[in-house]
């Protein structure tokens, strides 16, 4: 398990120092700024959306390594998927650093983001590894009760 964990912390750290995620879109379809007053992290996560499957996503912001490579992680982990599919990994996350799934096929759809699993154990950096797919979460349930034009569009 060591090695694993050693792998994991690897990942995030390339992310977070040098993620090819971290930057503006050309157009996308929606953007919603996550927060975390806690610690300051703030996030502008951009989707570009190509019928029901997420097109591309990219997010501008500051914080800590672990807000900055989940970010990074989560956007890899959702280009390509269909909305729904998306909401199954999203609440499969939040399940995992909840520690409310343990089952190694559900967190096998995580792919790379199975890499924080570790973050239940710090409780102060949970919120810090959630701030992206709670901001997430926040745009497709927008896009789902509101309607397009509601959300911070930006065409």
């Amino acid at each position: 398990m060591e090695d694993l964990t050693e792998v994991y912390n690897e990942l995030i750290m390339e992310h977070s120092m040098n993620s090819y995620n971290k930057k503006k879109l050309d157009k996308s379809d929606f953007q919603e700024i996550g927060h975390n007053p806690n610690c300051g992290d703030e996030i502008t996560l951009e989707v570009k959306l190509n019928g029901n499957i997420i097109e591309d996503m990219a997010f501008t912001g500051h914080g800590c390594a672990i807000s900055q490579a989940s970010t990074s992680v989560m956007i890899d982990t959702l280009k390509g998927k269909t909305v729904e599919e998306a909401k199954d990994i999203i609440k499969t996350f939040i399940d995992m650093i909840k520690r409310e799934v343990k089952d190694e096929n559900d967190l096998k759809k995580l792919e790379d983001a199975i890499a924080f699993q570790n973050v239940a154990n710090m409780p102060a950096r949970v919120k810090c590894a959630l701030l992206a797919w709670h901001t997430m979460e926040d745009i497709i349930k927008k896009n789902e009760t509101q309607g397009k034009g509601s959300i911070n569009c930006c065409n």
